[in-house]
């Protein structure tokens, strides 16, 4: 259909791309800024319906359709066009003939006057509202639990987050409990799960109705709720818990054929900032105390409490704290660079970056002695913003290394953490193609939905991903599929006494066969002899890092100013990769140690 509001019919066009045009879907328009005149030439009915008089004729009925929270954006838009902008696009509603609102794509450009004026502009509308579903369901499953409509367990933890970031900062309490609904496995299973299903959301209904409109409700996991009460002291936190489970039990579950069932919970509660300062500290001690509550008898409530011993260490733990704030503000943190060599050459392929810190006094702190105090603190994010742009200054100093990075997995999880890598690498592959980020095992599968998306994005920048202490945890086939690392390190408790245990020989051959089976390059680390080194060899593993080949170096010699990093590069060695990227040759071993 063509329609003009100009006798002159001056958009009119041959036959054929009129018709190109209607089957496209999209409505070119030129308005006349003089004469306030819209010409059309496209599918009409399909944005203003079948009527020709609903067809906007100027520029005020145009307006008149559009949605009134949307006018400004696209009045804006216009505006800045008209003003020297190189583009005009905007998206926006309008209003069909049948009164509903559709998403529209406007992309166009102005003509200017003789003198310099806007004359005309000249653009084309495109229909884009199943797009905008589209995304807005994305967005939705991003941040919300489809089954429920509460926060899903990404987004409530950032929720938390926020409040103890609020909480330490203006001396407010706060409460998290985690609500798990008891026997849920069982009705699954003598009724199916579309029956739990049902319970689940009559549970969450429960939990809205109990609740403060500024509390805020998640889904943990498949039984389980977080509910997060700021600002609310461990009494108020203990009576909201208690009126949960009174209702619950008051409340009768209608399941299919009439089938009626009562159901009750368990409720674990920890109190912040003086119990938990992280989100994964508080989230870690509620399901504890709600495993207490269920040990107990199910259908109550559990206060986790703090001993006088775990007091004491507590007050350590914020003293380490303290220790590692001031290290890092005043640049006392440095890397101890341990070489890992290829198996058959020992030749070095990378190093792997170990943090130190420098005491007040001089005296060398190793990282197991305040790390897993920073990681359970809440400082490990900052820690590791810190070893990155460490491992990145010495990447741009040398260019010849290729250095490995450890990282928490709190860090894993941590957008700020990974938006600061995609800033600094984006632009950088000659850094990324020489950066390895290392992420044990067990933190790796402590969510492995959250894993494998960190893991994605590392890779697309350009660098390889290496799971650490690989053996220690319980990774599946199906977990190794999910993740698509470059690397796995065997841990070093299987490889200690190897000659010795021919229980762990057989443990690393499986674990070579499982790594093998997906093209993952192999590290056995903690290699001390060389029995050790020569056993694994004939296995298969494909690098090797341990005393045997070199200690953790503070200055080793590619960092020293007369060599600047421009050691000499050994042959490149052909080791077996998933496809993204292969180990970068490096220099050669140090002496051995």
């Amino acid at each position: 259909m063509y329609f003009s509001t100009r006798t002159d019919d001056s958009l009119a066009q041959p036959h054929r791309l009129r018709a190109a045009i209607e089957a496209s879907g999209d409505l070119l328009y030129c308005w006349d800024l003089a004469t306030d005149r819209i010409e059309w030439i496209g599918a009409l009915a399909q944005f203003f319906g079948p009527e020709r008089t609903a067809v906007p004729q100027c520029g005020d009925d145009f307006n008149g359709r559009i949605n009134p929270e949307d006018l400004p954006l696209r009045m804006q838009a216009l505006s800045e066009h008209f003003a020297g902008a190189q583009s005009y696009d905007c998206e926006y509603r309008i209003r069909a003939g049948n009164g509903e609102f559709h998403w529209v794509h406007d992309r166009g450009t102005v003509e200017l006057s003789p003198s310099g004026t806007p004359a005309r502009l000249a653009g084309v509308l495109r229909l884009i509202t199943q797009r905008k579903l589209q995304q807005a369901h994305l967005e939705q499953l991003a941040n919300y639990d489809e089954l429920t409509g509460h926060f899903n367990k990404l987004r409530l933890r950032e929720a938390l987050d926020d409040a103890l970031t609020h909480s330490l900062r203006y001396g407010r309490h706060g409460a998290f409990l985690v609500v798990g609904v008891d026997q849920l496995d069982h009705i699954n299973t003598a009724y199916g799960y579309e029956a739990g299903d049902t319970v689940l959301v009559a549970v969450a209904q429960c939990l809205d109705r109990c609740l403060r409109a500024t509390d805020v409700i998640g889904r943990l996991g498949s039984d389980r709720f977080g509910v997060l009460l700021n600002p609310c002291c461990e009494t108020e936190a203990a009576a909201i818990g208690e009126r949960i489970l009174h209702t619950l039990r008051q409340e009768t579950i209608t399941l299919a054929r009439n089938t009626h069932l009562h159901v009750t919970a368990s409720i674990g509660l920890v109190c912040f900032p003086k119990q938990a300062r992280t989100s994964f500290d508080a989230i870690a001690k509620a399901e504890g105390a709600l495993l207490k509550a269920k040990a107990a008898g199910r259908d109550c409530l559990y206060v986790y409490h703090l001993s006088e011993e775990q007091c004491r260490t507590f007050r350590a733990s914020m003293k380490i704290g303290e220790q590692v704030t001031r290290a890092l503000k005043d640049d006392r943190l440095v890397f101890a660079y341990q070489p890992v060599v290829d198996a058959r050459t020992h030749e070095v392929r990378y190093y792997e970056c170990l943090l130190r810190m420098y005491d007040e006094d001089g005296t060398l702190i190793p990282a197991s002695k305040f790390v897993p105090v920073v990681e359970r603190i809440g400082l490990v994010r900052a820690l590791d913003r810190c070893t990155l742009d460490m491992a990145l200054r010495d990447l741009e100093a040398h260019p010849g290394i290729v250095l490995a990075v450890n990282i928490s997995g709190a860090t894993a999880a941590d957008r700020g953490w990974l938006r600061t890598l995609v800033t600094r690498l984006k632009e950088r592959s000659d850094l990324a193609s020489r950066l390895i980020v290392e992420i044990t095992e067990t933190a790796a599968l402590h969510d492995i939905d959250d894993t494998a998306r960190f893991v994605s994005v590392v890779r697309d920048l350009g660098c390889q991903v290496a799971i650490d202490d690989f053996g220690a945890g319980y990774t599946t086939f199906r977990h190794l599929r999910a993740l698509t690392v470059d690397i796995v390190k065997i841990d070093g408790s299987f490889v200690r006494h190897l000659e010795t245990h021919a229980e762990n020989l057989l443990f690393i051959r499986n674990l070579l066969a499982l790594a093998k089976s997906f093209n993952l390059i192999t590290v056995g680390e903690g290699v001390e002899t060389e029995a050790e080194a020569a056993l694994l060899l004939a296995e298969g593993i494909d690098l090797l890092q341990g005393y045997s080949f070199g200690y953790p170096d503070l200055k080793p010699a590619w960092r020293t100013p007369a060599t600047n990093g421009k050691a000499a590069v050994a042959p490149a060695v052909s080791v077996a990769g998933n496809g993204h990227c292969a180990v970068i040759a490096m220099p050669p071993a140090p002496a051995r140690a």
